[in-house]
């Protein structure tokens, strides 16, 4: 992925990230060269440009955003210039599984939240199937991220990058009990990596 509107945005918002919400990457290392599909918990709005600023800029991802986003004038224009793009969310929404597939058969990266909105933290929440599916069908590497939900201006806010793995199921295709199994587990490993973010 080069995609020089991404770049310019993401200038932009390094500038403003790094003044009023500066950031501390943990495990950033883990974050495989090639395809790899981030899945991360969900607290604040801001959630996405700590992640993508934990990376920086040459390691430009895609961002699965819920299809309002797409919606906000001039915003969602560049969104969708910059490589994110909408879901539509408590649907199953073929077009954004097509393009979740087709940036990971590309060899790019993905962020997407698994609980699929914002959840305060220690708040009982599920985890959907649909990062368990995506890696699954394209053989992409899941990777758990841990973004602190204690975000005050002016103070670093952690964001935990745990290790790359690939689900394992039993048979030639996985099930949709296998999905869930998949996708529990992966918020499990999610929840887990705050242990280093304290």
């Amino acid at each position: 992925m080069n995609n020089k509107v991404y770049a310019v945005l993401y200038r932009v918002i390094w500038v403003f990230m790094r003044i009023f919400h500066p950031w501390k990457a943990v495990g950033a290392e883990n974050v495989p060269d090639g395809a790899a599909l981030m899945c991360g918990n969900h607290t604040s709005i801001g959630d996405p440009f700590y992640v993508v600023c934990c990376l920086g800029r040459k390691r430009q991802t895609h961002v699965m955003a819920k299809a309002e986003a797409m919606r906000w004038p001039v915003i969602g224009f560049l969104l969708k210039k910059a490589g994110i793009f909408g879901v539509n969310r408590g649907k199953s929404d073929i077009t954004a599984v097509k393009e979740a597939m087709r940036v990971l058969r590309a060899g790019e990266k993905l962020l997407m939240f698994p609980e699929g909105t914002r959840v305060r933290e220690g708040e009982a929440s599920e985890a959907h199937t649909g990062a368990a599916m995506l890696s699954s069908r394209t053989g992409t590497p899941l990777v758990p991220v841990y973004i602190s939900a204690k975000k005050r201006i002016f103070r670093k806010t952690t964001v935990v990058f745990g290790e790359p793995y690939h689900p394992e199921f039993e048979g030639r295709k996985p099930t949709a009990e296998d999905y869930q199994r998949i996708a529990d587990d992966l918020l499990l490993r999610v929840r887990a990596l705050g242990e280093q973010a304290a």
